[in-house]
């Protein structure tokens, strides 16, 4: 795989194709210059080596996230399922290096590296002989135009950003108002920055997470909060359009005033506070929220009952439903 096909070749340059290729020849070079390294000898550069080659993180995720839901659109599924898989195989060994890093188990680290190189080795040979050709065919110019904007939230692996695809000035996805095809009507859905969603489906989604929620805009005024039946702190619709400081009892009151006070000022941007309440472990956050021009728009402010969370030890990968 050292020299890249044709049909890259034709690319224009930034076109997310042949930026996937220039990551293949870092991931070839480093695979060659760790493979070479005895960690247990060298371990600052092996160290500073395997860094690098986990960059290929932001490569997986940029595919998981923006090529293969193209690919879905038009019908293939199989990447979705088959090279994910692959992928978290991959990850799994990343893992197993940075364990025994951490155990100080260097005489195991060889092993897990040359598997690694042989697996990567193996993804890029699918990707350029079947993943990228078929690619190719199904998607149209649109849809790459697309897919490089959102590539450009994920990352890349490479030191120095791709050039521009099109060559054109960058639109934030949050700004862009095009109408893109989706499988779905975007009339009477909200357009966020990133998606539409109807105002049931907000409704919904606020209800029924685990936090309260509640939206204290810059003048000080209670704008919105969250109904749920699980809320740790009750509010009712009397709350809305109320001064905030009428909302807290007298003895809270003036932390809350001077959370307000800092976050107008600037000087700070969260505040966080965990209480007993009711048997139950709460956190409490306030985050000042700011627009583009770092302008105050207000606080939101966040309770959660962490009780259980707070038990939680080592790892459940498996739904235990039974």
């Amino acid at each position: 795989m050292s020299s890249w096909p044709e049909y890259v070749n034709a690319l224009p340059d930034g076109h997310p194709v042949k930026v996937y290729f220039e990551e293949n020849l870092l991931v070839q070079s480093l695979l060659s210059e760790i493979c070479a390294i005895d960690a247990q000898v060298d371990f600052e550069l092996f160290f500073n080596v395997f860094n690098q080659l986990s960059g290929v993180e932001k490569r997986f995720t940029r595919k998981e996230n923006q090529l293969f839901p193209y690919l879905e659109k038009h019908g293939w599924t199989g990447p979705s399922q088959g090279m994910w898989a692959f992928h978290d195989e991959i990850r799994d060994l990343f893992r197993e290096v940075r364990g025994c890093i951490e155990a100080k188990s260097l005489n195991k680290v060889t092993r897990i590296v040359k598997r690694i190189d042989r697996e990567l080795f193996h993804l890029m040979e699918i990707e350029e002989h079947r993943l990228f050709p078929n690619a190719l065919e199904l998607l149209s110019e649109e849809d790459w135009q697309e897919m490089r904007e959102g590539d450009m939230e994920i990352g890349w692996m490479l030191a120095k950003e791709p050039v521009p695809y099109p060559a054109e000035e960058y639109v934030h996805p949050g700004e862009d108002r095009r109408k893109r095809r989706l499988p779905f009507s975007t009339d009477d859905r909200i357009r966020l920055d990133e998606g539409y969603i109807s105002t049931e489906q907000l409704n919904l989604m606020l209800q029924f997470m685990p936090i309260d929620l509640t939206y204290v805009d810059e003048n000080d005024i209670v704008v919105f909060y969250n109904r749920g039946d699980n809320r740790v702190f009750p509010r009712s619709a009397g709350i809305i359009g109320r001064e905030v400081k009428f909302c807290h009892p007298p003895k809270s009151v003036d932390h809350v005033l001077k959370i307000l006070e800092e976050f107008k000022k600037g000087t700070q941007d969260k505040a966080e506070f965990w209480i007993n309440f009711k048997d139950k472990k709460i956190h409490i956050r306030y985050f000042a929220i700011r627009d583009k021009e770092g302008t105050y728009k207000g606080v939101i402010e966040m309770s959660q009952d962490i009780t259980e969370i707070l038990k939680i030890e080592g790892q459940q990968r498996l739904l235990d439903w039974g």
